[in-house]
Order: structure tokens, then C-alpha cells, then sequence
């Protein structure tokens, strides 16, 4: 387990001194990808470079499986190091060195040598699906193979903390699914904690089980994205989820309904079952007013308003909320039908 605690870290700029890291905390669990996220200058680099043991912070702590990090030196910090790799943001390989001598680069370090470091390389390749480039040099190299090749190189060490800084940045959408890929399994067949630092959501979407959104140096939003996503107000959940007020061609074009929510569904059971079920048990008429369907990982969720008519449709309502159904209450303009 990761767990950073009320971490501090400033820098002078321009005669002033700039805040990077107001007192942030969070904790990421073993063997979990955890993004962080928020915009440009929040201080997500920062952070990434102080886990990293990159940078000193100014205050805090970071404790790795129970050690903290900020209070070691020496030879004591050289293992620590170790135990933490890193994808740098950009283009980070040695362009004189092959692929597999990218790889070996920090086994070679560690003074391993001979069929140990060959046999460890091939695993690696293996593993981000480049064996056959291993004697390929970078510049022959795709930007997203540049980048799976860097995932490998920082694995080699054999690490339980893997740090990924912006690794899809300069990527297309096709080529970052081949990158985030080889992070998940990462994480899978290696069992490493991926903390990933990035500005785009659709990694988060894609293979983060937590989330921690920065903003000004402090951590305003963190837990689990499946825990975030149905909370009203989350910031993840309006960016992560379909905007209830944008499928147009889903509303209806009349009719008035005693009941009308916004309403999000987790997993499959829930997605594929809940809302026909809950119609039929009930005898009321539901109608899609507007949302969607997405994939967070492999789950499926859905983010829908509703309107439903009948008796019971309060009923209805109040059985899905208890089936796990997150559901909030959308304004109802005086004739009774959903406001845009």
C-alpha cells in the first residue's frame, strides 16, 4: 500500500514561492491502479516526482508497505529506490541501445548478468507483446511501442510500486490502448500497485480502480472510481458518466410522469435488468428522458433520467434505491414534466 500524508513541497519562482503540494493525502492499495488527475499546474508531477523519491518533500510522509520513504538515507533510500519504477513523461529511452538493451539497462545496474538478465529481458518483452523488436533500436520504434518498451525497462528491477507520468500524452486513442493495456497487466500477472499521473480521464475510465483528483496542490476528490461515480456532485462522475441532458433523441416527445430522477446503475445485473424489472413489478411506465451507457474497466454503468408514470411509481423508485440503485431527484416544472 501506498499512503502519502499531509504532503508538502514549494518552489521559488520568479522571486515568489509557488505551492506545488498543499497538505496532500491519499492512499492507494496494494496491487491497484490508482489515477491522479486534474489540470495543468495542480501539482500532479510533483507528487509523482516525490513517490518517486525524485524530489524531497518539504513535509509529510510516504510510506510504502509501511515505510516512510521521506525519512530514509543512504543505503536504506538506494532500496527504496529500487522498489519504485518509473515511466518518465516523454521519450525517455537511450537511442544507441537496442530495445532489449533498454530493458537490461537496470540490471546491468544491479550487477545482473548472463542468463538472468536475458531470461528476465525476454520476460519482459513478453510481457508488452515486443519480442520480436528486441534488437530493434528506438528511432525504428512506434511512440507507443517506445513507450511499452519504457513500461518494461521499469519493471525489470522487479518493483512493487510502478509510477507512470502522463505515458500516453503524445499518443493516438488506438496506440493508448495498447500502452494502458500492458499497465493493467502489469498489475495483474505482476501484482504491482500502477499509480498513474495523467490529464486524460480515459485512463482513468479504462484501467483505474481509484482515482485522486488535484487541484492547486491539494487532493479535492479520492476513492474508488466506482464509489465516485455515484455520488452526486462528483467531479469524476460528471466527467467520467453520459450527461443526462444531452441524449436529445432519447426524450419523449410528450406526456406528463409522476415520478421523474436521475438515476446510475453499476454492473451488469443492475445495467441489463433493473429498470425493465422494476417497470414490470410495478405496472408503471418508464421512460429514458436522457444519458447513457459506458465501461468503466470491465464494468458496465449507466447514467439515465427517468420518468416513470403510475401509481406506484414512488414504489418502484424506492425498490431500485433498494437494489443498489444511486438516484437523485430531478427538478419538476409546474405541469409535471421533467425539466430540460
Amino acid at each position: 500500500m501506498i499512503s502519502v500524508e499531509n504532503l508538502t513541497k514549494s518552489f521559488q519562482h520568479n522571486g515568489s514561492t509557488v505551492r506545488a503540494l498543499d497538505g496532500v493525502s491519499m492512499e492507494v492499495n496494494a496491487g491497484s491502479v490508482c489515477g491522479v488527475v486534474g489540470p495543468s499546474g495542480a501539482g500532479k508531477s510533483t507528487l509523482a516526482r516525490c513517490i518517486a523519491l525524485l524530489e524531497k518533500p518539504d513535509g509529510g510522509a510516504i510510506r510504502v508497505d509501511g515505510t516512510d520513504l521521506v525519512s530514509l538515507d543512504g543505503k536504506a533510500l538506494r532500496a527504496a529506490r529500487r522498489q519504485i519504477g518509473v515511466v518518465p513523461q516523454g521519450d525517455s529511452l537511450l537511442r544507441q541501445r537496442t530495445a532489449a538493451g533498454n530493458v537490461a539497462l537496470p540490471l546491468e545496474a544491479a550487477g545482473i548478468g548472463g542468463p538472468q538478465r536475458r531470461n528476465r529481458v525476454g520476460e519482459l518483452l513478453d510481457l508488452v507483446g515486443l519480442t520480436d523488436k528486441a534488437s530493434v533500436y528506438p528511432d525504428q520504434l512506434s511512440g507507443g511501442q517506445r513507450q511499452r518498451i519504457a513500461v518494461a525497462r521499469a519493471l525489470a528491477a522487479k518493483p512493487s510500486v510502478l509510477l507512470a507520468d502522463e505515458p500516453t500524452s503524445a499518443l493516438d486513442p488506438s496506440t493508448t490502448d495498447s500502452v494502458l493495456t500492458v499497465l493493467d497487466r502489469a498489475r495483474a500477472e505482476l501484482g504491482v500497485t500502477v499509480l498513474v499521473v495523467t490529464h486524460d480521464m480515459a485512463v482513468v475510465r479504462k484501467i483505474a480502480d481509484d482515482v485522486a483528483v488535484l487541484e492547486d496542490g491539494q487532493v479535492v476528490e479520492h476513492g474508488k472510481v466506482l464509489d465516485l461515480v455515484s455520488e452526486p456532485g462528483s467531479k469524476v462522475s460528471g466527467t467520467l458518466l453520459p450527461q443526462t441532458d444531452q441524449a436529445e433523441s432519447l426524450r419523449p416527445t410528450s406526456g406528463r410522469h409522476d415520478v421523474v430522477a436521475e438515476i446510475v446503475l453499476v454492473g451488469f445485473a443492475a445495467v441489463g435488468a433493473l429498470l425493465p424489472e422494476a417497470s414490470n413489478r410495478f405496472a408503471v411506465d418508464l421512460a429514458i428522458l436522457g444519458g447513457g451507457l459506458t465501461r468503466l474497466g470491465d464494468t458496465p454503468v449507466a447514467k439515465f433520467k427517468i420518468g416513470l408514470t403510475g401509481e406506484r411509481s414512488e414504489a418502484a423508485l424506492k425498490w431500485m434505491i433498494e437494489r443498489d440503485a444511486h438516484v437523485r431527484r430531478a427538478p419538476v416544472s409546474v405541469d409535471g414534466v421533467a425539466a430540460a
